[in-house]
């Protein structure tokens, strides 16, 4: 297996307190990694340390792998990253700003920076001042910019932030060409769960500093199962009946109103049949999926979930 990125114990330690703790963290070449957790979880922290913006409190990091170090230029070279806001020379263009980059990067193909806005979809925008852009279009001059020297990797923290659904939609679709396509690997941070759900191969979650799961979609998918959704007046009754009655053990009581039933060996009629035969009143009865929210969810809350 060849990791893009591996981080050993990863530590940062601001002011006595522990943001992140002991991350391991692997990054498969060739994948969309999806790095998943609550704002303020620690994912820019991480990302930064990543990049060689800060330096970790312990621990450390391979890139292609090498130790990433204080003088590990060449390695920096072969990245394309977005951490936190993009900034910009604001009273420069698009095209303007992005020459600048090559230049200091030491990339001297400009072919790539027209190729890198129309990825994007960053038309007619010549001699418009990035002053001028709308938050959603600073994002794409972002990924752009993070493009256009062609990396074998690319972190992306927080990509879709200001962009409406179609932007969403079109970005979303942008990463997976990059990887399937261009081969480039991606780190993308989010806390928007339905995008990961489309996009990635691969999450990481992270909680109050912590990676505590890394996983595949696939396997997630794979373990997802059907479940029936059952609303009512009285649970406490609807509980009894489900496993007395019908003889269901695979349950769980969700709230005051609501029952979840993991064991599809009774038909949705059955039990609908049996609650009403009991008298017990049912508002609503579906058949439901789990989804990567509800998996992501029970990480965050210390559970581990059914499907």
């Amino acid at each position: 297996m060849t990791y893009i990125v591996k981080t050993n114990q990863l530590t940062k330690v601001y002011e006595g307190r522990e943001v992140v703790a002991g991350v391991n963290m692997h990054v498969k070449q060739g994948e969309v990694y999806g790095f998943l957790g609550p704002n303020g979880a620690g994912k820019t922290t991480v990302l930064k340390m990543i990049t060689n913006l800060i330096k970790p409190t312990s621990g450390d990091i391979e890139i292609f792998g090498e130790k990433l170090t204080n003088t590990s230029y060449e390695v920096l070279k072969r990245m394309g990253s977005i951490v936190e806001y993009p900034i910009f020379y604001e009273k420069l263009t698009a095209k303007e700003n992005l020459y600048l980059h090559c230049e200091y990067m030491g990339h001297y193909d400009k072919k790539s920076i027209d190729q890198a806005l129309d990825l994007v979809k960053l038309h007619n925008i010549d001699d418009k001042k990035v002053k001028d852009f709308s938050l959603g279009m600073k994002q794409r001059l972002g990924i752009a910019r993070a493009i256009t020297t062609k990396p074998e990797l690319l972190i992306l923290d927080e990509p879709i932030n200001g962009l409406d659904p179609i932007g969403i939609k079109e970005l979303r679709e942008l990463f997976r060409m990059l990887c399937k396509e261009f081969g480039i690997t991606l780190l993308v941070s989010s806390h928007i769960l339905a995008e990961m759900e489309q996009m990635a191969d691969t999450i990481g979650v992270i909680r109050n500093g912590k990676l505590i799961k890394e996983v595949s979609m696939k396997s997630i998918v794979m373990e997802q199962t059907d479940y029936m959704e059952v609303t009512v007046q009285d649970i406490k009754k609807a509980a009894y009946i489900v496993e007395n009655h019908i003889g269901i053990k695979n349950f769980k009581i969700m709230s005051e109103q609501t029952i979840r039933i993991y064991e599809m060996t009774a038909t949705q009629q059955e039990i609908s049949k049996a609650l009403i035969m009991n008298d017990v009143e049912i508002e609503s009865i579906n058949k439901k999926n789990s989804s990567l929210e509800e998996y992501f969810l029970n990480l965050i809350e210390g559970e581990e979930t059914h499907a």
